[in-house]
């Protein structure tokens, strides 16, 4: 089950809010919370709720000899190994099996990875290593631990919070009438980019991407690699926004996810704003450890290979997204030697500019490989964007069919939301400002409901994740 689905809207979330809001106490209510994340994710697994609780036990009894300070590294060594080994088996080795079948005796195993996998490995791996850094960071309550893998605002697609943050906040919150009206605001925000951008987008590029060459030429490769854009940003940010504003209402801060990627100047700055909980944890978990920026250049550089290297594997199963994770990885490392120096450049207005459209232009093309179904696809597209400059009447039509006015319509006003037009537009509203976004949030909220009855809607593109 996902946030936008009529199940959810219509049943769980009115009761998982009502069921709160009438137990009385932080305790009752952290209790009521467990319980919300178990039932939410049995919708999904029942299969996956069983496996969460054996890793959230594992995790916890290896926590305990690290809140001692006794035993040494072994519990954390074997916590990282352990659930770098769950992620791989569930995640990698059916495609490890298949890459190998044509070779060796061997078939997949038909195994299927647990909703939110690549997220709560990840939760409990900073667990570890933040309790052997400092013990006071861990518990001795398995309670809190599981609550924390288990938050169901959070355990589909993140933000990849830290437990000593979270842990804080059951101990103690405030939760005001205010504060609940916000988070539903910024849930609906959330709701309304999924369905109203990101689904209308994203049938131009199922559009795009599922065209063959003779038909596919520069036109549609560029609005489908642009399409997507709008799709996997909107797609991931209204997620974030819907599990931010959920953990508003209940009470809890959560970080922020995305702070406008698309304006970035640099590959580097662009990861300081997109995903930003992710991009965080292999910063503080494998780039520093690694030596960080401490070691010159060339070790900064090679560092920063590595991490991306190893952000494209977590991502999936595929050649494409390892591929990704290195695209992305030679231009951080570029940009750490000063072969491309934005900071330099970008001390122009015209140099500015320039770093912009270099910055986009990276991303677009890394993204269509993020999209692709496989290289050749990718490789396909590619040459479409940059060579496909003979025009047929059967990319016309597809072109045609593709961007249609609503289609346009949300290119066009995606495009104007990626840029901070939002919190401008917010910061001039003054004393209006609440009951007017209360007012667009309830019209957009009608809109999405119509989207649902009408069935026309796309899964989280990171729920597979």
């Amino acid at each position: 089950m996902s946030f936008e689905s009529v199940g959810f809207l219509a049943c769980l979330l009115p009761l998982f809010a009502g069921v709160y809001s009438l137990i009385p106490g932080t305790r009752g209510r952290n209790w009521a919370l467990l319980a919300a994340g178990l039932v939410f994710y049995a919708f999904g697994s029942l299969t996956g709720v069983a496996l969460l609780l054996l890793a959230a036990l594992v995790n916890y009894l290896l926590g305990l000899p690290l809140l001692k300070g006794r035993g040494g590294k072994w519990p954390l060594y074997v916590g990282v190994v352990g659930n770098l080994a769950f992620l791989g088996v569930y995640k990698y080795l059916d495609f490890a099996l298949g890459q190998l079948s044509g070779l060796l005796p061997v078939a997949p195993l038909g195994l299927a990875a647990p909703i939110g996998v690549s997220f709560f490995t990840f939760k409990c791996i900073s667990y570890l290593v933040d309790t052997w850094r400092d013990p006071a960071k861990g518990t001795r309550r398995f309670f809190d631990l599981l609550l924390y893998i288990s938050f169901f605002p959070q355990i589909t697609a993140g933000p990849i919070t830290r437990f000593d943050g979270f842990a804080a906040q059951l101990e103690k919150r405030e939760r005001s009438l205010s504060g609940a009206a916000a988070g539903i605001r910024r849930f609906l925000m959330g709701l309304a980019k999924k369905l109203l951008l990101s689904g209308v987008a994203a049938k131009a590029v199922d559009g795009v991407f599922g065209l063959t060459a003779p038909t596919l030429d520069a036109r549609l490769a560029w609005l489908g690699a642009a399409a997507y854009l709008l799709q996997i940003y909107f797609d991931f940010s209204g997620y974030s926004d819907m599990a931010i504003g959920l953990g508003q209402f209940f009470g809890f801060e959560t970080p922020e996810n995305f702070n406008y990627p698309y304006i970035a100047a640099s590959i580097t700055d662009f990861w300081r704003r997109w995903h930003i909980s992710l991009s965080s944890w292999f910063r503080d978990y494998v780039y520093i450890p690694l030596g960080g920026n401490r070691r010159g250049r060339w070790r900064t550089a090679l560092n920063k290979a590595i991490v991306f290297t190893l952000c494209g594997i977590w991502h999936g199963a595929a050649w494409t997204f390892l591929l990704w994770g290195l695209w992305h990885g030679l231009f951080s490392a570029l940009e750490s030697l000063k072969i491309i120096d934005t900071k330099r450049l970008g001390a122009t207005r015209p140099g500015k500019i320039l770093c912009h459209v270099y910055t986009l232009l990276v991303v677009t093309l890394g993204f269509v490989l993020f999209r692709a179904e496989s290289p050749a696809q990718c490789w396909q597209m590619l040459c479409a964007m940059f060579t496909g400059f003979s025009f047929t009447a059967a990319g016309t039509v597809a072109l045609t069919r593709l961007l249609n006015g609503q289609v346009l319509t949300v290119l066009l006003l995606g495009a104007a939301l990626c840029l901070p037009v939002w919190p401008w537009l917010r910061d001039r509203l003054g004393k209006y400002r609440e009951g007017i976004e209360s007012a667009v949030c309830l019209a957009l909220f009608a809109l999405c409901l119509g989207k649902l009855a009408a069935g026309d809607f796309a899964p989280f593109i990171y729920a597979q994740f």
